[in-house]
């Protein structure tokens, strides 16, 4: 199945602002459900300097349904696009950043071997 532009877009790797952790994005799997919520489930490999690369699979339930549009569209709104992209990777970023000492973050994500 061919992937909507925001699933392509969501699924690029990219490396953090301060260019201090690379998100290499290995898969993305995009779950629609009836009441247009998504979920979205990363396979991705987490690399910063000095530090062994590390493996997990995050799960983010995307209750917002203000983006349906863009999840679905064959040519979502740039600018929308662009925002919904931030959006998710600010939530990867802060996820990654809290996960060892807040416990709904934990529950997000799981280190693969």
């Amino acid at each position: 199945m061919t992937q909507t532009p925001a699933e392509q877009a969501l699924a690029r790797s990219y490396t953090t602002g301060d260019g201090q952790i690379r998100f290499s994005i290995s898969d993305l799997s995009v779950d629609h459900h009836p009441d247009h919520s998504v979920t979205l489930t990363y396979r991705l490999t987490v690399v910063r300097q000095g530090h062994r690369d590390e493996r997990w699979q995050f799960t983010l339930p995307w209750d917002d349904k203000s983006f349906v549009d863009v999840f679905t569209s064959p040519a979502p709104d740039r600018d929308r696009l662009r925002q919904l992209v931030h959006l998710v990777h600010t939530l990867l970023e802060e996820w990654w950043d809290t996960k060892g000492h807040n416990r709904q973050s934990a529950k997000m994500g799981r280190q693969l071997p």
